[in-house]
C-alpha cells in the first residue's frame, strides 16, 4: 500500500496519477463509493471523506486499515491531513479528525510507502 498525504488543494491526485502510473477510472471516490469500493479500487481519493461516511452511518472502523492491507494491499490512499489548524468547535467534527489521524497513523506503520504533497511536490516519507 502506498499512502499519500497532504493538505487540501495540493496536487495528491495529480501526484498519485503521475508517481503511481494511475488513470483517472483507478479512483475510487471516498466521498461517494460504495463502501466496499475501498478494498477493489487501484486507488481511493479523499480517504478522510470515507472516514466521515462510515462515522455517520455507525460502522466500526478501527478494523479498517487492517483490513484495507489483507483485501486490498496494493491500494494507493490519498487522504488530506486534517491535524493541523484549529481544533473544531463541534463534537463530531473533533471525533473525526481524530479518527483520521488515527488511521492514517495505523495505514503509515503498515504501508510499503509514505509520501507527503505540498504544492503539487511530493516527499517520500517511508520507503521499504
Amino acid at each position: 500500500m502506498i499512502l499519500i498525504v497532504g493538505g487540501s488543494f495540493q496536487g495528491k491526485k495529480a501526484y498519485a496519477m503521475e508517481t503511481c502510473s494511475l488513470r483517472e477510472e483507478d479512483f475510487a471516490e471516498g466521498g461517494t463509493c460504495p463502501f466496499e469500493a475501498v478494498y477493489e479500487a487501484p486507488a481511493v481519493l479523499h480517504f478522510h471523506e470515507y472516514i466521515r461516511r462510515c462515522l455517520k452511518a455507525g460502522r466500526e472502523i478501527s478494523g479498517l486499515p487492517k483490513a484495507l492491507m489483507q483485501r486490498n494491499p496494493e491500494a494507493v490512499i490519498v487522504v488530506n491531513e486534517l491535524g493541523s489548524g484549529v481544533v473544531p468547535v463541534d463534537a463530531f467534527d473533533r471525533e473525526y479528525r481524530e479518527a483520521v489521524g488515527r488511521l492514517c497513523c495505523s495505514l503509515a506503520r503498515e504501508a510499503v510507502e509514505v509520501h507527503r504533497v505540498v504544492c503539487g511536490i511530493g516527499t517520500v516519507i517511508k520507503h521499504g
